[in-house]
């Protein structure tokens, strides 16, 4: 008969402690991974006394990231929002573990469900819906109908920066839109916000593609894109430019200061996210914050409706941004 000892020799950590994390203690302060491995041993050894035991208020989930851990270090917008799911599944004694975009195989453990971060292929999604059928797609607008999804409202954000130019003044805005693939595949994603801009502009008679330009969510490709806007445009460059991301906002910054003109006098720059660096910058920067770390605790909360309530109706919650303004623009 498996016993708490089996486990705990399995594991590497005390009797005492595989009693209390089976039991759901929670004074108890052990990493998730422990928690991860406790539970993977008492299954694999067939202890089942304990496991019989767990009550309402507990959940695995696995967190899927649609990036590899290195390409997530370099993008603290997705950083973030795993930062709110993780720290509302630690505050509620919830078990989670990590799988990153380039882990093929099926989580180890039995889980709940899965909080998905980040942009996926219809095969990489359906893949997710055999491993579990409640998932939660946080930042993915072109998840599946069944299932729940948490995503930013870009349209009314870009809608409000926009007006909030044209009332300073500006008539000539220019936009650096940043393009992402699906990893592992040639599919490019439109970015919702690039069509948002061309329709406002529109409507407002403003809009002229020769103002709009595309890259990646970097700081060399913002330096890029608006190195090349000055170079080409020259007397015609615009009052204002939208980015997609602070990090392309940043190298914007860098070129503007490269080619001695001035920010915001001659060119204000808007970026987009609000990340822990944008107001350390100089000029500091404006930008349209997004509530990642709230993101992630609503992924949570859908989960826990999903698990414990039993809900079957998929819901998609929208949240709001604010905009922040600093001394890049006016």
């Amino acid at each position: 008969m498996a016993k708490l000892k089996d486990i705990a020799e399995k594991v590497n950590v005390s009797i005492t402690t595989v009693s209390r994390v089976l039991n759901d203690d929670p004074t108890l302060s052990v990493s998730a991974e422990t928690k991860h491995d406790i539970f993977e041993a008492a299954e694999m050894i067939g202890y089942k006394k304990h496991l019989n035991k767990r009550t309402k208020e507990h959940m695995r989930i696995a967190i899927v990231h649609w990036y590899t851990e290195s390409e997530e270090l370099n993008d603290l917008y997705y950083y973030s929002i795993r930062l709110g799911v993780e720290k509302t599944l630690e505050k509620e004694h919830h078990i989670y573990i990590r799988l990153f975009q380039n882990t093929k195989k099926k989580p180890d453990m039995k889980i709940d469900g899965i909080i998905a971060i980040g942009k996926f292929s219809m095969q990489q999604m359906k893949r997710l819906k055999e491993w579990s059928p409640n998932i939660c797609f946080v930042d993915n607008v072109y998840s599946l109908a069944a299932c729940d999804s948490v995503i930013v409202d870009f349209e009314q954000a870009v809608y409000n920066l926009l007006f909030s130019l044209i009332e300073s003044g500006h008539t000539k805005i220019g936009m650096l839109a940043g393009e992402e693939k699906v990893p592992g595949t040639d599919n490019v994603l439109e970015d919702t916000r690039i069509g948002s801009f061309r329709e406002y502009m529109t409507a407002k008679g403003l809009f002229d593609g020769r103002f709009c330009f595309k890259g990646s969510f970097t700081v060399d490709s913002g330096y890029g894109m608006m190195d090349y806007a000055i170079r080409t445009l020259q007397d015609e460059l615009p009052t204002a430019f939208y980015c997609a991301n602070d990090s392309i906002a940043i190298g914007a910054l860098r070129a503007l200061h490269d080619h001695d003109i001035s920010v915001p006098d001659r060119v204000s720059i808007i970026g987009f996210n609000d990340s822990s660096v944008a107001k350390y910058v100089s000029p500091s920067l404006s930008t349209v914050r997004v509530y990642t770390e709230l993101m992630g605790e609503t992924a949570v909360s859908l989960m826990k409706e999903r698990v414990f309530q039993q809900r079957t109706v998929a819901k998609k919650v929208i949240l709001a941004t604010e905009m922040v303004n600093r001394e890049s623009s006016r």
